[in-house]
């Protein structure tokens, strides 16, 4: 697993010469990428979300498009739609931004239900069917959405259905004054986006994507997993809780963190990391807990410090047993 290590210490180095200040944020965003998961970004305007996309496309080599989400946007100026030719007397499909490879829905909750829609099948089974006839997604396939959490004027909230299909969500925050200093320096003359090149091709990410499936997840892992799901569900705070879409999200994702760590195997902290970027966006919270200002991800650290891990030891292929309690270093 060095081979992924590496490589996701390249894309997240070339990354943080835009994004200053966010190595969480940033391996979080690499996470959703090798587990071949889609991203939705929440947070205030100018905190680098549309940067953040854009770095990521640029240090993999990959194609992209941006689709800005506005209330007039139909479903087929996303997804494309067939143009008859008079020339040929044939229907000629215009593919539509969404076939590309890495691909920024900025503000999505400002387009309509029927248009949010369009995204379902592309995101889920990768592929959109216009007129009856199925197309591909091209291969990496990531979508990266925005939304401002404070405007609510002109906006359609995502429904249940499109918030599970992103596999995790994060939140950018403000940087740390010294952060803005280096970032005002930095961009003095121009973007330091500019000169930002491919540091992998989309091939080798490819590669690194089906490698990370192989991170090995012991049984007690996998159970313990299971359980802070379940502990969602019953939850007196929450009205529904993650679904079992949720399960494999967060299942795939510590796949993706451990290999990024250099291991081989998950352990519990992998899952802790990651358990409330995975599943607080998948909780409803009671409309009288919500009065109370219970958020989902109060939610998910309650029941991540609630669910007990175990006393199970996990092999790892390349190392010895482990006490899956055992705090990896670098790993909070």
């Amino acid at each position: 697993m060095h081979h992924i290590q590496e490589s996701g210490e390249r894309i997240q180095a070339n990354v943080e010469r835009v994004i200053v200040g966010k190595h969480r944020e940033v391996r979080i965003a690499l996470v959703a990428l090798l587990c071949r998961g889609h991203l939705l970004i929440e947070d205030v305007p100018g905190t680098g979300k549309t940067v953040l996309a854009k770095a990521i496309a640029r240090s993999i080599g990959c194609t992209f498009r941006r689709i800005q989400f506005t209330p007039d946007l139909l479903p087929s100026d996303v997804t494309g739609l067939s143009i008859y030719n008079q020339k040929t007397q044939e229907f000629e499909f215009r593919p539509g931004p969404i076939f590309a490879q890495v691909v920024l829905a900025d503000e999505i909750n400002r387009a309509t239900p029927k248009t949010q829609s369009a995204l379902l099948e592309c995101m889920e089974e990768r592929q959109a069917t216009i007129d009856g006839i199925t197309h591909m997604m091209p291969e990496p396939f990531l979508v990266i959405a925005t939304q401002n959490p404070i405007e609510y004027e002109g906006t359609f909230a995502l429904p249940e259905a499109q918030l599970d299909r992103f596999m995790l969500k994060l939140r950018m925050g403000y940087p740390e004054p010294a952060e803005e200093i280096v970032i005002l320096d930095e961009q003095k003359r121009t973007h330091p986006l500019d000169a930002l090149t491919d540091v992998i091709s989309a091939a080798d990410l490819y590669a690194l994507q089906a490698a990370t499936r192989e991170v090995y997840v012991d049984p007690a892992v996998s159970e313990y997993i299971v359980r802070l799901v379940g502990a969602t569900r019953v939850h007196p705070d929450v009205y529904l809780g993650a679904s079992p879409r949720g399960s494999i999200a967060l299942y795939r994702a510590s796949q993706a963190l451990a290999a990024l760590l250099g291991r081989d195997y998950v352990i519990p902290d992998d899952v802790k990391e990651l358990a409330e970027s995975a599943l607080a966006h998948r909780v409803i919270v009671k409309t009288s807990s919500t009065i109370r200002d219970i958020e989902p991800g109060q939610v998910v650290r309650e029941v991540v410090d609630a669910v007990p891990v175990g006393s199970e030891k996990p092999v790892g292929r390349m190392g010895g047993p482990r006490d899956i309690g055992d705090r990896e270093p670098g790993v909070r």
